[in-house]
């Protein structure tokens, strides 16, 4: 008798008893709109009606698939893992029918950005950090079909130039934020078995293409975050003279700059409120003394003493 009891309580309730499909459409979406994307994806295999549920256009206004712990995974640069991404993301774009306003991911590819560009011209952030198959073929599809954007981060993307940047500058006109930071290649140690040794070697280098196409087209331009940039003064000149109403400047790691250039550069900047300088530790092993003669040398151009005894 209890064995029987003990076998029909362990039996779970088929679906029309369990609850779940009695919950409205609105219960639904309430619950599943407090879940985050990779809880959301494993919540449609719960019943059909959660499935129908998750893919409400409202509840796909926004992508935010990123990693949760600092530094990231290798995994986050796997080939498969892209894979996975620009599936999730077509789907997305999709489901969202038009109302995808927001992404920040890793990992997607040309294909899923020019499917977004596509359906998707409302969207108003793109953060693909840390995308190697991005390239300035699928950001000319979201510069031309997508004029909404407001903030941009293709840091670490490699095979996008300076011709990116100008194209989603001359026809996104509300574009606020931009973050082309560099990998720091000062300390290889910081990547050491997670980015790509043959993805290292592919960092731009002409970071004042860059600044010029930056100036020349985001006369809007707030935020700016050029982290380990090669930029030079002329090119910081050149983003100080076209961005008028720049508030943040990040160029921290930025070694071909001085604490000179960055003040005469910025010294017509009337609304600007911060600025990240390039005031960082270079490993002796790295950084060797030839190249300016003396490490004091070193902390008098870039006022930083880190190198005083």
């Amino acid at each position: 008798m209890d064995q029987t009891r003990n076998e029909d309580t362990d039996e779970s309730p088929p679906e029309s008893e369990s609850g779940w499909a009695e919950l409205t459409h609105e219960c639904l979406s309430n619950i599943i709109a407090r879940l985050s994307l990779e809880h959301r994806w494993r919540a449609m295999l719960v019943c059909k009606s959660w499935l129908l549920a998750c893919k409400d256009p409202h509840l796909n206004s926004g992508f935010v698939l990123e990693p949760e712990s600092v530094p990231e995974s290798a995994r986050w640069w796997a080939p498969d893992l892209g894979r996975k991404v620009d599936s999730i993301l077509r789907s997305v774009a999709e489901w969202s029918q038009g109302s995808l306003r927001e992404i920040r991911t890793r990992n997607c590819s040309n294909a899923s950005l020019s499917f977004v560009a596509q359906r998707c011209p409302n969207l108003e952030v793109l953060s693909i950090k840390s995308c190697p198959n991005v390239t300035d073929a699928s950001m000319a599809d979201i510069a031309f079909r997508c004029p909404m954007i407001k903030e941009l981060d293709i840091s670490y993307c490699h095979e996008i130039s300076h011709a990116s940047l100008l194209l989603i500058g001359r026809n996104c006109p509300n574009l606020t934020i931009v973050k082309r930071n560099a990998l720091n290649l000062l300390d290889p140690s910081e990547h050491a078995g997670i980015v790509p040794d043959e993805y290292l070697k592919t960092c731009p280098q002409d970071g004042n293409s860059e600044a010029n196409a930056i100036g020349k087209s985001m006369p809007n331009l707030k935020h700016l975050e050029l982290r380990f940039s090669k930029v030079t003064a002329k090119g910081l000149g050149l983003i100080s003279a076209g961005c008028l109403k720049l508030e943040y400047l990040d160029v921290f790691g930025c070694t071909n700059l001085t604490n000179r250039d960055i003040n005469n550069a910025t010294s017509e900047l009337k609304n600007l409120k911060e600025i990240k300088k390039p005031n960082f530790y270079i490993p002796r092993s790295v950084f060797h003394t030839e190249r300016y003669g003396h490490w004091r040398l070193y902390d008098e151009r870039f006022q930083t003493d880190v190198f005083r005894i």
